[in-house]
């Protein structure tokens, strides 16, 4: 039997090894440009602007890297696309350009010190030892509770621990809410925690509207503590900020005052310094500082009056007014991203404990790979306690929500059956209720599709600094998806791949060719970890691997891409588009690995679009992306014979041109850059780049590209032989800073 104070020595040491790996190889980077010197003196103060946000708090340590060499200083103002950094030593007046790195790991101190904390604590030691160890029998009643809502309040009711396991779509948030609310009606104060702001904002929202609705609300009892997310708007008043403007509104209008006097002052020194103006911003956070100190004991009071407090573990672990407090009811959402020692945090705060996550969506993350960080940062307390073995019965201490309200029955019959074992159903309104979705174009009347990319070339390859992989054709064919979804009338959508790469490609894209929609709608492009928690529409999972790679990635076919690929399809209300290359899946995938039961399922139950069915989805091209035969050429040669600046070929594998494309060739515009990507050398005249790309493309003007052309090129392929003309210069010269001439 492990002693809680070897918990929490393995989990310091865990987290002192996550520290150490994170000093030396990971920090947040900034780049920082426009540097000019604001005093001197026995600190140097320094001022930079960014192209984006610089979310710093003030008080942080942070790292310069100027000339080569990294300088240790600190954040004095961090407000917007400007800071103020102050340093031990002087760089000049002026630093034109500079990178900043912030270190993610003061959050991680703080929670060593709580831990400290609870190794004095012998009441705090006991609420562990029940989390790590609950095989005590049940406290609560036997008889099976009148709802979800009903069971989980008798079982956090009666016993020290309750996990809930939430699986997609089955209503935690409001199986939680209504449950806080219920503990807070008996008079008992209730904390909420989860990893995220939004999840916090989220069930915070919920618990209000909850208690409002049954006219029970009391300002102050309810406090929403910390920064939330600026996109959540709550009913009734919850936040500090929102409270103080009730309680103090003097103090609350010096604050805001004061912060748009410094957003003025910053703008002027951003157009003209002069030692004047930045003098009296430094005296500004001063006075900042004392009125922040004011509205700091006040939020203080509204810690100690409110019954139901919602923050998050971080700040929960880093702001005494939450770990020196004792509450009667601590729920935890989120908790399977959550490091271990962060729950025995949480459980450590209160009488009664509600961890409630799913094990089989995506577990915490922590970069170091010793043991220990593997054992304790790399897995929740679902699979550290034990609670999460479901080879026969579910564990006492767990609560299962079984009835998914979200997804089409169509999309969830895979999860239902190879995620979850069956232990998850469809409640019976699911499929009528997504109907409207589901015929919808593309693909109408149906919910679950798998676009077929096998036999249409070789297009995976890797991004030259990071190695993760991107595939263009792909890409092009979800960017339809989302063409064809849009103009169907759904303004919620959702991109979602396991590669960084392919992620940041179509973000351009869609910043290219989509501007004015996504002012509309609803779209995102973004990995799988981006969409944890939410939902939308309308899916297109984009697995990426495909020829000419050899071997699946660990992200879709590693340890944990079960959680990743169930992630990404039970993000999905009516509509799962999978693009994937089959034949590569069959070849490369063993069939215990979710991704290939993916594909198995989705042909099993003629889900499959494959490639020659490319001219009946397609109904709509738009204007900058336009699909056609690869042997109607006629329209890639008038794009040669326009070309301004330069024309960039590849040719795969020592292809030789078509007569006619080579004469198109050699009659093109007068100064106009010939450059042929080839492993040996061409017979014409032209720069010759001695590489060997796997598919062939033509680049125009760093603008449009051809892919698909010139079609002999192409390995893999089968009739109809089809092309790409894409006209989006973000993305071309994106992809072009990934080609290793470039």
């Amino acid at each position: 039997m492990i002693t809680t104070k070897t918990y929490i020595k393995e989990w310091q040491q865990a987290l002192q090894i996550e520290i150490g790996y994170l000093k030396k190889y990971g920090s947040t980077k900034y780049r920082v440009a426009n540097g000019h010197l604001l005093s001197a003196g026995d600190a140097f103060t320094y001022y930079f602007e960014s192209s984006g946000s610089l979310k710093i708090p003030v008080g942080s340590s942070v790292k310069l890297e100027w000339d080569g060499v990294k300088h240790k200083g600190r954040v004095l103002s961090s407000e917007g696309q400007s800071i103020i950094l102050s340093f031990e030593r002087s760089f000049g007046d002026l630093i034109h350009e500079a990178f900043l790195f912030h270190d993610p790991w003061e959050l991680l101190e703080e929670l060593i010190a709580r831990l400290d904390d609870m190794k004095k604590s012998k009441i705090k030691r006991a609420r562990i030892k029940k989390l790590m160890d609950p095989s005590m029998p049940p406290k609560h009643p036997s008889e099976k509770g009148k709802s979800s809502v009903h069971e989980l309040f008798i079982r956090s009711k009666y016993n020290p621990v309750t996990f809930v396991w939430g699986p997609p779509g089955t209503g935690k948030t409001y199986t939680l809410a209504r449950t806080a609310a219920n503990h807070y009606f008996k008079g008992k104060r209730v904390l909420i925690l989860s990893h995220s702001n939004s999840a916090v904002d989220v069930l915070m929202k919920e618990i209000a509207v909850f208690i409002h609705k049954k006219e029970k609300f009391i300002e102050g009892e309810l406090l929403r503590y910390g920064t939330g997310s600026a996109d959540t708007a709550f009913p009734v008043p919850l936040t500090t900020s929102e409270l103080l403007l009730q309680k103090d509104p003097a103090l609350s209008k010096d604050r805001y005052q004061l912060l748009d006097e410094r957003k003025l002052l910053k703008k002027d020194l951003s157009d003209s310094f002069s030692k004047r103006d930045s003098n009296q911003l430094l005296d500004l956070e001063t006075r900042i500082s004392r009125v922040l100190e004011k509205i700091r004991k006040q939020e203080s009071e509204f810690v100690k009056e409110a019954f139901i407090v919602g923050t998050t573990l971080a700040k929960a672990a880093s702001d005494s007014n939450i770990y020196e407090d004792e509450f009667d009811v601590v729920i935890v959402d989120e908790t399977s991203m959550a490091y271990v020692p962060q729950a025995a945090f949480a459980a450590s705060l209160g009488r009664r404990v509600i961890l409630c996550g799913d094990f089989k969506q995506l577990p915490p993350i922590a970069s170091s790979r010793h043991e220990l960080v593997e054992k304790w940062l790399k897995e929740d307390i679902f699979i550290r306690s034990g609670v999460s073995d479901i080879k026969q019965d579910l564990h006492p201490q767990m609560l299962l929500l079984k009835e998914q309200r979200r997804m089409h029955p169509e999309i969830s019959a895979f999860t239902n059956q190879y995620v979850y074992q069956n232990q998850v159903g469809d409640h019976e309104s699911v499929k009528k209720s997504r109907n409207q979705l589901v015929i919808r174009t593309p693909f109408p009347n149906r919910a679950s599709i798998l676009l077929d990319a096998s036999y249409t070339g070789e297009h995976c390859i890797k991004e030259r600094t990071s190695h993760s992989k991107f595939n263009l054709w792909h890409l092009l064919l979800s960017f339809q998806s989302i063409h064809e979804s849009y103009l169907s009338g759904v303004r919620s959508i959702g991109y979602v791949t396991p590669y960084r790469a392919q992620a940041s490609l179509m973000q351009q894209l869609l910043g290219d060719l989509y501007e004015e929609e996504l002012l509309n709608a609803d779209i995102l492009a973004a990995t799988v970890h981006k969409f944890q928690g939410s939902e939308r529409d309308v899916m297109i999972f984009d697995s990426v691997d495909s020829f000419p790679e050899n071997r699946a990635g660990m992200l879709t076919a590693g340890k944990d891409s079960e959680r990743l690929i169930n992630v990404a399809i039970t993000r999905t209300k009516g509509k799962f588009i999978h693009v994937s290359n089959t034949d590569f899946i069959r070849k490369n995938v063993y069939r215990s690995k979710a991704l290939r039961q993916l594909v198995d399922h989705q042909e099993k139950n003629h889900q499959s679009v494959t490639h020659q069915h490319i001219g009946k989805w397609i109904q709509h091209h738009h204007p900058k992306l336009k699909w056609m035969h690869a042997l109607k050429q006629e329209p890639l040669f008038e794009d040669i014979c326009s070309a301004k600046r330069r024309i960039i070929l590849s040719l795969p594998k020592s292809m030789s041109l078509e007569k006619d494309l080579t004469n198109v060739l050699k009659n093109a515009g007068h100064g106009i850059t010939l450059s042929v990507i080839s492993d040996s050398k061409p017979v014409f005249k032209c720069t010759w780049i001695q590489e060997n790309l796997p598919f062939p493309f033509v680049i125009i003007d760093d603008q449009i590209l051809w892919l698909g052309q010139p079609f002999e090129g192409a390995n893999r392929v089968q009739p109809p032989y089809v092309a790409a003309r894409l006209y989006s210069p973000k993305t071309v010269q994106h992809f072009l800073t990934q080609l290793s001439f470039s």
